[in-house]
């Protein structure tokens, strides 16, 4: 089962530069917003180019993420996940470090509802923590009540294409009711005008902080290339796009969405057959072309399934981490604020380091660094029966060492395994000033760029962390003798291109780590996109114009680029790239936001915003919901202050 996205209105951290570039053909405006995939889903991952392999996207800033196959990637990432979990309990036997955990059985009785069903009834867990005198594992095990039989109605007639056409699905609370429809059957499918078909139904009158599930199923062909690919769409009266599921798993392209309703209101869902969408809610003609077709299942359910609530007590800095088996195949954090900070319905524990101890296993794994402290609850969903949830809650990793981390950036040229990543092995990498002619500077600004790079570096991991507790150590190449391969020393190397590492990618980290526990890892920046000539939107060349204070955005875009790749080995995922909200972990895909290129769309001139880390949506199209801060997962992941322990 797959949670959806809910499209967040956040503050922006910054002045946003505008809207992204125009869609390329057969890429629309709602495909963009949604990060989806553009080339097709299949269970291999194969390489673009020769002797260039395609790097993990969830961990790399890709030039176009929607070129990537993140259906495959989800697939191995999973199949990887199993592998690193089994790899963990054995080093925690070797190491006799096994926590016997705290089991607490769900008080609600079996096939029963409503005594945990929110956050506000939430069943306390007062033991657990990482205080003195608490438990830091939890098992915890229960039962989802089974959703009751769904009642029959009629199958849809056409033209049902937008939200004034929409067909009335009365929802009794509690209940389901279960359709069938056909996309392709319509005046704007195969069969017509082939602008692509849809089917909106209409959920009227719907209660603030229901939950809508709606699960769709096909039957055809299991080979992706040749299948009916779905997806679901949520809508409010007024046409925004507040909710979408495309994949209920790593191997299905059924769709299944869960959406807490945020607003009492009228919602439209919209059943749509990829790569087709409606660029227009309200006419049902808006479709940018005939997608898949095919008939499908529809079951529509009103706070029908069974969700249960934990509360726990975290302080600031606490890394909670959770694997959820059995019936429960959703794992959600909330902050005591009661806003969802993780959701998760997959394991990519896979790309964690092999020393981290974070949980791993079962059907979704999540991780969330507590930024107060306070009560943050844990909830857990599925299709009905027992469930085993693991809860392990750790200290940051300098912190627990009581190290301080070193960041080197290596400007030189460097010999690295890129094996790490997927290459073909140990390469040596070119150094930046081998690219200083393709931006046209020359080599006495070589000095100055390197000034402003990590000028832009120190002020992203220390600077702006100034008060806090964080300790770093910046240092490089030029001023500095190279200490990596010493003890909590992390190196960003900035030179290089696809063809001398072998990964096709712009940048990439070794891991994505919560908690910061392996201190000692490296970050690649590549150079050669990032310089071709002018006109693609991820080279600096496209944004300097003769009014550019070159050296200056050259600096601060490169310094982006290496703080967003040693934010991932900082522990954090990515965050999405097409809302107004300026974030260091912007995914791929809209370069503006990430160089800081103002609203002149000239880099290098007076408007250019301060991109900096902070709170943003995580990407829709990783499988992750929730507001992921990322300044205090980086901030945990460098601090150094211990603080007495708070019950």
């Amino acid at each position: 089962m797959a949670g959806s996205l809910t499209v967040l209105a956040l503050p922006p951290a910054a002045a946003a530069p505008g809207p992204p570039a125009p869609a390329r053909p057969g890429e629309g405006r709602l495909s963009r917003q949604l990060g989806l995939q553009q080339v097709p889903k299949t269970d291999r991952i194969t390489r673009k180019s020769a002797g260039a392999a395609q790097t993990n996207p969830m961990a790399s800033l890709l030039p176009d993420p929607s070129q990537s196959n993140l259906y495959g990637w989800k697939q191995r990432i999973t199949a990887q996940s199993k592998t690193r979990t089994a790899r963990v309990e054995h080093r925690r036997l070797a190491a006799a470090k096994v926590v016997t955990p705290l089991v607490v059985d769900e008080l609600e009785p079996d096939e029963l509802r409503g005594s945990n069903d929110t956050a506000a009834t939430a069943q306390r867990i007062t033991r657990f923590g990482s205080a003195r005198g608490k438990r830091a594992a939890a098992r915890i095990l229960g039962t989802l009540a089974a959703a009751p039989a769904p009642v029959a109605r009629a199958a849809n007639k056409e033209d049902d294409g937008s939200i004034r056409l929409a067909k009335n699905v009365t929802l009794p609370a509690g209940g389901q009711v279960r359709t069938t429809g056909t996309i392709g059957d319509g005046p704007h499918g195969s069969k017509g005008d082939k602008t692509g078909d849809f089917d909106f139904y209409a959920l009227r009158g719907l209660r603030a902080g229901a939950v809508l599930s709606v699960d769709l199923t096909t039957s055809g062909s299991d080979d992706p290339e040749d299948a009916f690919d779905t997806l679901l769409l949520v809508w409010d009266a007024r046409g925004e796009l507040v909710g979408f599921n495309d994949d209920e798993g790593e191997d299905s392209l059924d769709s299944y969405l869960t959406f807490p309703v945020p607003v009492a209101g009228d919602y439209f869902v919209s059943v749509v057959g990829l790569p087709s969408l409606p660029e227009d809610p309200f006419d049902s003609g808006s479709g940018e072309g005939v997608g898949t077709e095919g008939r499908y299942t529809a079951t529509f359910g009103l706070d029908a399934g069974d969700i249960d609530y934990y509360a726990v007590t975290l302080r600031a800095g606490d890394v909670l981490s959770s694997s959820a088996a059995g019936a429960a195949t959703r794992i959600a954090f909330y902050d005591p604020a009661r806003q969802e900070v993780f959701g998760s319905t997959q394991d990519a524990s896979s790309i964690y380091p092999a020393t981290s101890p974070l949980a791993g296993g079962g059907n979704a794994v999540a991780d969330h660094v507590a930024a107060t402290s306070g009560r943050y609850y844990v909830a857990t969903t599925g299709r009905g029966g027992n469930y085993d949830v693991t809860l392990e809650v750790y200290r940051p990793g300098t912190e627990a060492k009581k190290a301080t981390q070193t960041i080197f950036l290596d400007f030189n040229g460097a010999r690295v395994n890129t094996a790490m990543y997927g290459g073909p092995g140990v390469r040596q990498l070119s150094p930046l000033s081998a690219f200083l002619g393709r931006w046209g500077l020359p080599a006495s600004q070589q000095s100055a760029l390197i000034d402003r790079i990590v000028a832009t570096v120190t002020e992203n991991l220390k600077r702006d962390f100034a008060g806090t507790g964080v300790k770093v150590k910046i240092l490089n190449s030029r001023d500095h003798a190279d200490p990596f391969g010493k003890r909590n020393v992390s190196r960003l190397i900035v030179g290089g291109t696809v063809a001398e590492s072998g990964v096709e990618t712009i940048g990439i980290a070794q891991s994505i780590d919560p908690g910061n526990f392996d201190t000692e890892e490296t970050a690649l920046i590549l150079l050669d996109l990032v310089s071709e000539p002018a006109g693609v939107p991820y080279s600096l060349n496209t944004y300097l114009k003769p009014t550019s204070n070159r050296t200056k955005f050259l600096g601060t875009a490169l310094g982006n680029i290496a703080s967003h790749e040693a934010g991932h080995y900082l522990g954090n995922w990515h965050v999405d790239q097409f809302n107004t909200v300026l974030n260091l972990m912007d995914q791929g895909g809209n370069f503006p936001l990430l160089y800081g290129v103002g609203r002149d769309k000239v880099g290098g001139t007076a408007d250019d915003p301060d991109v900096d880390f902070g709170p943003d949506v995580l990407n829709p199209g990783e499988g992750f919901t929730g507001i992921e801060d990322t300044r205090v997962r980086t901030g945990w992941a460098l601090f150094q202050l211990i603080q007495p322990a708070r019950p």
